[in-house]
């Protein structure tokens, strides 16, 4: 049986880096959660809960929040990152000098970033350097899994002792982790899914039915894999934890941020209007500009993410960009 870590970082202290946080401490590991936000920090360690993203759920003695990057990386056996993917560059810019030399970061974050086209383990390394890296990913609603509900998901790493290392350090009785060495194909199904899930929500929006949903999230599926597999990703993936997992969970969970910021779109609220009025980062929103360019560069064609985009920019409108869909050119499936 392995040996539970003695300390870990986590790094954002959103709903997932919290409830990576408290997965960690049930081992008894001491965790720090590093908070971007002073005020933040102190209302967190004096509330003993995240009362702004997962409310609810205590911390245990051993969870601590901080400010101080220093004081957050003492000691750390292993680094989590969960911050949203276009705030990761910023976040380790910030706090890379205090982070100790050949520590593996492991990432929950699901997207690619704007300009660069990086995704996050990617992001870390040109900053950091040599480290070992994984990215944990699959069917995770926050709450879900905070509540003790059943959640199973993958990590994966070029390094089979780094993704051993993560799957003992956040397996309970709870949440089960598997592993697998596809990282590139992880961190893009966690990407690209959610560009899916807000087809799906806009789907939902204007009501156009469960057989349209799931003719959506059927082909939506091919065309992520056909890209990941098009940038060296594994097929297998796609079909595992990290692709139709968690795929299907954030097309059809009310708690998805991108299904419910693609139903408000669909029923007519502006791309705009949906940002401003929602607290959380909504990763699949730039995310879709990003794939469309991922696609373009390796020649692979994506209509459902040509189809969001339209739609998103306000070129068409729902239903214009669902007709278009279904007007394509007939074809073998």
């Amino acid at each position: 049986m392995a040996v539970p870590l003695e300390r870990a970082t986590v790094i954002g202290d959103g709903a997932m880096g919290t409830v990576c946080a408290l997965l960690l401490a049930e081992h008894g590991t001491e965790v720090a959660v590093w908070s971007a936000f002073d005020d933040q920090a102190q209302a967190f360690e004096r509330d003993r809960e995240n009362k702004r993203f997962l409310p609810g759920s205590r911390f245990p003695d051993s969870l601590h929040v901080t400010r101080d990057a220093e004081r957050a990386f003492a000691g750390s056996e292993m680094i989590v990152s969960a911050v949203p993917c276009q705030y990761t560059r910023s976040v380790w810019e910030t706090i890379k000098s205090a982070c100790p030399a050949g520590v593996p970061v492991v990432t929950v974050t699901k997207g690619i970033e704007i300009g660069t086209l990086l995704c996050a383990t990617e992001i870390i390394a040109e900053l950091v350097g040599p480290v070992p890296l994984a990215a944990l990913s699959g069917p995770s609603i926050a709450s879900e899994v905070a509540r003790g509900l059943p959640a199973t998901v993958v990590v994966a790493s070029a390094d089979s002792s780094v993704a051993e290392m993560a799957q003992q350090a956040f397996s309970t009785r709870t949440f089960r982790v598997y592993t697998n060495d596809d990282l590139i194909g992880v961190e893009l199904a966690g990407a690209t899914k959610n560009v899916i899930a807000l087809a799906a929500g806009i789907v939902d929006g204007v009501g156009a039915g469960d057989n349209a949903k799931a003719a959506l999230l059927t082909r939506g599926l091919v065309e992520i894999t056909r890209l990941g597999v098009a940038m060296g990703a594994q097929a297998a993936t796609f079909k595992g934890l990290a692709g139709i997992g968690d795929l299907v969970t954030t097309c059809i969970s009310p708690s998805s941020r991108n299904r419910t910021a693609g139903e408000r779109i669909g029923r007519g609220m502006s791309t705009a209007d949906v940002i401003a009025s929602t607290s959380s980062v909504i990763e699949g929103i730039p995310t879709t500009e990003g794939v469309l360019e991922l696609a373009a560069e390796s020649r692979v064609e994506t209509p459902i993410t040509a189809a969001v985009s339209s739609v998103l920019h306000g070129k068409q409108s729902a239903p214009e960009a669902i007709e278009t869909l279904m007007t394509r050119r007939l074809k073998r499936e």
